[in-house]
């Protein structure tokens, strides 16, 4: 029996554990990157386990989150990690260089090589035929020192896709189809591996945007074949000599398939407030809208631009309607000055923002009050753009820029003739931007600078005997890490402060949480199903360890984040039986005795809800690592222990 693409590059990075699926592998790591918001973390706990230089091939730290420098924290971030990675071997791409995970793809990326972020959408690096997976900042930490990082062994979903896009359908209209089959937990533990003929007709950015909204899947990665058109995108960068050919064994086995034609697609959005709330823009009609974002590192490529600037070109922008644009790299914006097409955007009122994830991560351009933005983002969840009743619709850049000109939402077949996008036969190349750590023997000479914000993550203990706690929060379905530990220009400057941040820890649901649980001492929270799906920030375990929850509860987990609070020295379970979320109430004490021995026993553990007077089982269901991390307290216990 052949192999699957995926299975091939996990097997040549395999360190520990066999192919089987569902248990837990381990493997080598070839590149990492982190981006500033999870980066200065990262680092500390890079620091904290005393491994001098990285050992990894390439390790890149970006700036391009916590760009508006509003006060000294975010500029203070910067200057850490930029002396961070001068002194232990990482190369710093500047503010202003690009977003990280397009910046990745056009300078280091390379196909067949592993890659982990701490940024959800690091599997943008899938399109051109990388296995790259989101992760939290101390799974980065210890790979940089060259651990091993471990993942559930993936299902692989086939996605086979045939014909060839319509005239102003775009590849974001191929991953909301798929979003709108298989939902936002369709993906969780599985690996979405794209063949058939119509990935010929896709080039790397198209690819590279559908493997980025994998992500909003909950699947551990997506990925795309290294072949003719990788190498025309690798040769225009100027790296034709890092392309490897990559694909599936013909007589490979998936776990499912999936089969959608490429001719048959239409224009699509994700209605608010869910990814895979996905409905035809001929379905919902000509809605007046007030804001357009366009940008973020699912769309905007040289290419994605090139199209904005044609439908522009020679327009004016809606007097009701506000357009900003943020090109995804510093090689984007200069190739678009010096061809015309940023002067396009200007001429039609569109407001250029720098090469940052700016609104996006909610930095930036909320929408009015009520207001109804179209985005060209990956995520539309509640509050996330900074305005709580903000209405967000994830549309490609072609519906984005047709809606922006006509001030309702339009179909852009509705333009005529597409003309043919081509890329360039060799993109604009200056890596000026990106700084190289000192030599190894210098790096002695560096001292590492830290400002007053920057706080000690926070200390996780050994796993107590016994789990005695109340229940301080009781959340429902879907609960995202934007919910846990929002973003936002408020917030997002205290990523290093975890005292401070964990006081937005839960806003969202309730404002009086971090108050409650800090009186606590000690909790446990109630959940339901896919708790904690959305981004890969580790803060988002870190404050509530820091309020004192001891245990997690809910329905079902997204990946990332159970690996977050296990890291983290918090344990999450999950209900034997589902009805059980319906008999626990807020402030019910919930008791789980002999908590470490029945880990240890097997999967089912029994608890006991005190106020109530009834017994009900959970399931832990942890590898042999796992339970070991959870006895010690958390990863860097662990790491630490047996270093």
């Amino acid at each position: 029996m052949g192999m699957t693409l995926t299975e091939k590059i996990l097997s040549a990075h395999l360190v520990e554990g066999e192919m089987v699926k569902g248990s837990e592998i381990g493997i080598r790591i070839d590149q990492t990157l982190t981006q500033d918001a999870t980066g200065t973390m990262a680092y500390l706990e890079f620091e904290a386990m005393g491994v001098p230089r990285v050992k990894t091939e390439r390790s890149v730290a970006y700036i391009d989150h916590n760009t508006l420098q509003n006060g000294f924290e975010n500029a203070d971030d910067h200057r850490f990690i930029g002396s961070v990675c001068k002194k232990h071997g990482i190369y710093f791409s500047r503010p202003g260089n690009g977003i990280c995970h397009q910046v990745h793809l056009e300078r280091f990326g390379v196909p067949g090589k592993t890659l982990i972020g701490s940024d959800s959408h690091t599997p943008t690096g899938g399109g051109i035929g990388m296995i790259a997976i989101g992760a939290g900042g101390m799974d980065v930490a210890v790979a940089m020192g060259g651990g091993t990082y471990y993942i559930t062994c993936p299902k692989v979903v086939k996605v086979e896709l045939t014909g060839k896009l319509s005239p102003w359908v775009a590849a974001k209209d191929v991953i909301l189809e798929v979003l709108r089959r298989l939902s936002v937990k369709g993906g969780v533990g599985k690996v979405i591996e794209y063949c058939g003929e119509g990935v010929k007709t896709l080039s790397v950015p198209e690819r590279a945007t559908i493997t980025n909204m994998g992500a909003e899947l909950g699947a551990t990665t997506s990925i795309f074949p290294s072949d003719e058109n990788t190498l025309t995108f690798l040769k225009a960068q100027g790296r034709e000599d890092v392309w490897v050919p990559l694909a599936a064994d013909d007589d490979a086995e998936y776990d499912e398939v999936v089969e959608i034609n490429l001719s048959e697609l239409e224009p699509l959005a994700a209605c608010p407030h869910s990814p895979d709330n996905v409905k035809s823009c001929a379905e919902i009609g000509p809605m007046k809208i007030d804001q357009v974002c366009i940008g973020s590192c699912t769309n905007s490529s040289l290419m994605d631009m090139l199209k904005v600037a044609h439908i522009l070109k020679g327009k004016t922008v809606h007097p009701d309607v506000s357009l900003s644009i943020a090109p995804g790299s510093k090689q984007v914006l200069n190739m678009l000055a010096e061809n015309g097409a940023l002067a396009a955007m200007i001429d039609a009122g569109a407001r250029i923002l720098e090469s940052a994830c700016g609104p996006c991560i909610g930095m930036g351009q909320s929408p009015n009050s009520g207001g109804i933005s179209l985005r060209t983002f990956n995520r539309n969840f509640e509050g996330r753009s900074g305005t709580k009743d903000g209405q967000i619709y994830l549309v490609s850049p072609e519906v984005a820029a047709a809606s922006a000109i006509a001030g309702v939402l339009t179909d852009p077949r509705s333009l005529g003739e597409m003309p043919e996008f081509k890329l360039p036969e060799k993109f604009m190349i200056n890596d000026n931007m990106v700084v190289a750590p000192v030599p190894e023997e210098e790096m002695d000479s560096v001292e590492v600078l830290r400002g007053p914000n920057i706080k000690p993550f926070p200390v996780s203990e050994p796993l107590a005997e016994t789990i005695d706690a109340k229940c301080s929060l009781k959340v429902g379905d879907n609960i995202t890490t934007d919910h846990i530990m929002p973003a936002g220009a408020k917030i997002l400057p205290l990523r290093s402060n975890i005292p401070k941040i964990s006081q937005f820890c839960f806003a969202v649901c309730d404002e009086s949480f971090h108050d409650r649980a800090l009186e606590m001492g000690k909790s446990v929270i109630i959940g339901g199903s896919n708790y904690g799906q959305g981004s890969s920030r580790e803060h988002a375990a870190l404050a509530p360890l820091y309020l004192g929850v001891k245990a997690v509860i809910v329905k079902s987990f997204a990946r990332i984040h159970m690996a977050n609070l296990i890291n983290a020295g918090i344990v999450p379970l999950t209900f034997e039986n589902e009805s059980d979320y319906d008999r626990i109430d807020q402030s019910d004490e919930i008791k789980i005795e002999n908590i470490g021995k029945q880990i240890a026993g097997g999967s089912v553990i029994k608890c006991t809800n005190v106020t109530k007077g009834f017994d009900f089982n959970v399931i832990g269901d942890f590898s042999k690592r796992q339970k070991e991390m959870l006895y010690a307290g958390g990863l860097l216990n662990y790491t630490k222990q047996n270093a």
